[in-house]
């Protein structure tokens, strides 16, 4: 994992993208990624991620994330 991680990287340094974009789309796609695992639920997304719900939920809006949320919840 770590060699594809330098390697993009590597790929994101050599197009010249911006730290700030790079910062918010990995924060974006990690963060959408968790919320998936977690079935939607922003508690246990957030437990996970390791902050507080409040937190999580702000960043979500920011971002312009979409949380779906499972129908058994």
């Amino acid at each position: 994992m770590r060699e594809e991680f330098e390697r993009l990287i590597a790929e994101m340094v050599d197009r010249g993208v911006h730290f700030d974009d790079a910062q918010r789309e990995f924060e974006r796609r990690f963060i959408t990624r968790v919320v998936a695992h977690c079935e939607g639920n922003v508690g246990r997304a957030a437990e996970a991620l390791g902050m507080h719900r409040n937190t999580l939920t702000r960043k979500v809006a920011a971002l312009k994330i979409k949380v779906r949320r499972s129908s058994a919840a």
